[in-house]
């Protein structure tokens, strides 16, 4: 007997639908520009399905349409496609602004956040509270030697995790490795992988929450 009971999670139903209509919802990597429309169509195709509620389906239809990677794709010379795949028309100019305009905003309020949360994960930091140094007299130094300067600890800089989208070749950057990062220089980027060549000379290839700016 096949199972009735509701999906009321919106990535269960995104998931539902990479499964029951590949060539419509594309589950990794460049999506395809939807029909204007389409949320009818999958209501009617969806309609003796009693998993999905029409709430829920556009709940989740709204979550795949706001994503970057679906803003992305809204641009010149790229066709509309419907639930099976096929084209059904170009992007109008107004729409290609709009994603556009759009993903610049999430994407400066995402950068943002990010900040903030640096700034206060810092505060939140303990403070080591330093033991007074005690005062030595000073040794005369020989008349044919000067005393050496002393020297003076190099500033700490803060650094905060990368956002993959924000990432470029050749941009110089700090790998996330073990206690300390590492600077280095990137190769190339597929996907979510970055290749990075530290100083070092060893290339290695990571996500990008290892890659701090």
């Amino acid at each position: 007997m096949e199972s009735t009971e509701k999906l009321t999670d919106t990535n269960a139903i995104l998931a539902y639908l990479y499964e029951t209509f590949p060539l419509c919802f594309i589950a990794e990597g460049e999506t395809k520009p939807l029909k204007i429309g389409l949320f009818q169509d999958l209501a009617e195709r969806l309609s003796d399905d009693s998993k999905v509620s029409k709430t829920q389906l556009r709940i989740a239809l709204r979550r795949y349409t706001s994503s970057w990677r679906y803003l992305k794709c809204i641009k010149v010379g790229v066709q509309r496609i419907d639930l099976e795949g096929q084209s059904c028309g170009e992007l109008d100019k107004e729409h290609i602004e709009h994603a556009q305009t759009t993903l610049k905003a999430s994407q400066e309020k995402a950068k943002e956040k990010r900040l903030a949360q640096a700034a206060k994960n810092a505060e939140k930091a303990p403070k080591v509270n330093k033991k007074p140094v005690k005062k030595t007299a000073p040794k005369r130094a020989p008349a044919a030697k000067a005393s050496k300067p002393e020297k003076k600890p190099a500033p700490k800089i803060e650094l905060v995790p990368a956002v993959l989208t924000e990432l470029k070749q050749n941009q110089r950057v700090n790998v996330k490795l073990g206690k300390s990062p590492i600077a280095g220089i990137i190769l190339d980027i597929k996907k979510e992988d970055v290749s990075v060549q530290l100083d070092s000379g060893v290339t290695v290839k990571v996500r990008a929450e290892h890659i701090m700016l």
